[in-house]
């Protein structure tokens, strides 16, 4: 599976309607909403739109016949294999009608283009890693997070110094092993 990488638009003009896609990553529903909100424009006739993150979905015609916009921009997501991502679609009508099935091409098809020239990210999934060290470990606990390019908290303990960091899942096994050979076994984790 993968998501976007970013946001991405595409526009076409059918019929005289100008159909604006406009798709983005989202890890979270408030996340999709969010972009909803923030790029709906109130002065258009329609604003369908679609999102899935995992096993949610949802999915608006937002007053188009039932079934003809909301629900093609959702099979545009799912047929492009991605995950964790929401699509708005913007309709000024332009005085033509196009029928269920015409809408049905006209929603799906800007849908599917935009996402198609979207840029892609593989979609990871992260876990969160908390360890403690003794001070003498610290400096070199430091090093080794810099040469790996992660960033952790650090909270001060009496016994010494408590890490907790984010990365993705297939790397904690690997950064766990290295801790513990680098500290010389003297890592504790939590979890």
């Amino acid at each position: 599976m993968q998501t976007l990488a970013g946001f991405a638009e595409h526009q076409v003009i059918i019929q005289r309607s100008r159909f604006l896609a406009k798709a983005a990553p989202a890890a979270s529903e408030e996340e999709a909403l969010a972009f909803l909100a923030a790029h709906r424009e109130p002065q258009a006739t329609h604003n369908a739109y679609a999102y899935r993150i995992g096993p949610l979905y949802r999915f608006s015609d937002d007053g188009e016949p039932a079934g003809t916009a909301g629900r093609p921009i959702l099979h545009a997501i799912e047929a492009a294999g991605l995950d964790r991502v929401v699509v708005l679609v913007v309709r000024y009508f332009g005085g033509v009608k196009l029928g269920a099935g015409g809408l049905v091409r006209a929603y799906g098809g800007v849908a599917a283009e935009a996402l198609r020239r979207a840029p892609k990210a593989p979609l990871l999934d992260w876990v969160e890693v908390a360890f403690r060290v003794p001070f003498p470990e610290v400096g070199r606990v430091h090093g080794l997070l810099r040469a790996r390019h992660l960033e952790a908290e650090e909270a001060y303990l009496p016994e010494g110094v408590r890490f907790a960091l984010r990365l993705p899942q297939g790397e904690k096994e690997a950064l766990l092993k290295a801790l513990s050979d680098l500290t010389r076994g003297r890592l504790w984790v939590e979890g």
